[in-house]
């Protein structure tokens, strides 16, 4: 039979809702949501069929069944990160530790103090919540959390300087995934851009020269995803504190990446300290709280409590406010640090970063041991070089290892493409005709849950 009068046979929507079987399943759903799910069964139908698969055309309930698993199934999905991007932004960047999940879970499940102060008896305020912490984690004098560090900067230009001038370097004009440009958010918060400098070269003097009467704020950007190299030159943040307050100006420096370990080893630590960056003598920092720092998505605002209670006073803080997830988690997420740096390995963007090569190596040779019990086309041990990721430190490298698998001939984008479908998704590299899985973003406890998506991938390749 052509594949035309298959297409021709394929029945309709009303013939597959009138089976019997099909019936049944309005008792779990609505008519409409079955009729949902019979129509996707006979597209998926229809686009086998014209993938050339040896598909009958005929629908039963139990094919209206998965197409209505699939359609249901909840939007964000478990991914297995085998592509060695630690911080990885369309993965969700930085998983949360245990300790986090169990006070998420504990917090999530009851009420709670949000903006109750048990102590007195009356209102708190969330802001407290993190005040505290952060101050003392970071040497600040006064804390404020938002919902990201694009919210963090808009907030701080809005605050300081809405309707008059600000001050930025030509070469940290920097536009980062999103399309989120420092220009543009510096236009919706009121603000009015002045760019001092060159892209390559900006001295103190071109500062002091565009200071005039409508000068508000001093603005540094850190390059966190891209670098500038060559015949370069910068203004110090100490050179820039000391001028701002001469000048009578606050100065503001957007981190973008912050931590808060100051022993990190090399080249890990080109990340910005958060506590140096304050000792400098800066009015206000802000920094993510997932990118390296490994909390949740949020802004951290942090430092002389002049300026940080403006911000917190303006009326756009409480519309990009935080919940209690957030708060409880980036909580659980700073109490780490407290211990140092063997404390923080709690932290799983900390111990992933940290791996070295040896136990990655170790690591793999495990994964390699797994994917040849399960009889899978494995091609050997190769060295990679992961990534930093999430915009931050852009030419570091990651020594380590991954385990390539060869890919089936003419079907490899299929087997992507199941292993992106499966339950849970596995995503690694691809290069040249092998599949690499980095073992340095694939937990210790996530290597069986990866042979497992790949031995039930391969069959359908």
């Amino acid at each position: 039979m052509s594949k035309r009068d298959r297409l021709r046979q394929l029945p309709s929507v009303d013939t597959v809702l009138n089976r019997p079987d099909v019936q049944a399943l309005m008792q779990g759903w609505t008519r409409a949501l079955v009729t949902e799910g019979v129509r996707r069964a006979i597209a998926s139908r229809r686009q086998a069929l014209l993938a050339g698969e040896d598909s009958n055309a005929e629908l039963c309930g139990e094919d209206v069944r998965r197409a209505l698993d699939a359609y249901l199934r909840p939007h964000l999905q478990t991914v297995l990160n085998a592509t060695g991007v630690v911080l990885h932004t369309n993965l969700g960047r930085a998983p949360l530790s245990k300790v986090a999940l169990d006070h998420l879970l504990k917090i999530a499940g009851s009420y709670n103090n949000l903006e109750f102060d048990l102590d007195s008896g009356h209102r708190g305020s969330r802001a407290d919540v993190m005040r505290g912490i952060l101050m003392e984690r970071c040497g600040a004098e006064d804390a404020l959390v938002v919902n990201n560090n694009a919210g963090a900067v808009y907030l701080g230009l809005r605050a300081l300087a809405a309707g008059r001038e600000v001050l930025v370097s030509r070469g940290e004009l920097v536009e980062i995934g999103g399309s989120f440009r420092i220009p543009d958010v510096m236009s919706a918060s009121g603000a009015k851009l002045v760019e001092v400098g060159t892209t390559n070269k900006t001295h103190l003097r071109d500062y002091e020269q565009a200071i005039g009467p409508e000068a508000a704020l001093l603005l540094k950007v850190h390059r966190s995803n891209f670098e500038l190299v060559g015949f370069t030159q910068e203004v110090a943040l100490a050179e820039l504190v000391q001028l701002g307050h001469e000048q009578g100006l606050p100065v503001m420096v957007d981190m973008g990446t912050g931590t808060l370990l100051e022993n990190w080893p090399a080249p890990l630590d080109q990340i910005p300290v958060v506590q140096q960056v304050l000792a400098s003598g800066v009015d206000v920092a802000c920094f993510s709280g997932d990118k390296v720092l490994g909390g949740p998505q949020c802004g951290i605002l942090v430092g002389k409590r002049r300026w940080i209670q403006r911000l917190a006073s303006d009326p756009m803080a409480r519309a990009l406010r935080v919940g209690k997830l957030t708060l409880a988690a980036l909580e659980t997420c700073l109490s780490a640090y407290r211990g140092g740096l063997e404390s923080a390995k709690e932290l799983p963007v900390v111990h992933m970063l940290l791996l070295s090569e040896p136990e990655l190596a170790t690591r793999a040779k495990k994964l390699e041991g797994l994917l040849r019990e399960a009889s899978l086309p494995v091609a050997g041990l190769r060295e990679v070089q992961g990534q930093v990721g999430g915009g931050s430190l852009p030419l570091v490298k990651l020594p380590g290892w991954a385990v390539a698998l060869t890919l089936p001939e003419r079907q490899g984008s299929q087997l992507l493409r199941t292993l992106r479908l499966g339950d849970p998704a596995l995503l690694g590299r691809v290069q040249q005709d092998e599949l690499l899985l980095d073992v340095r973003t694939l937990r210790k406890g996530e290597l069986v849950l990866a042979v497992r998506a790949l031995r039930a991938a391969w069959p359908k390749a």
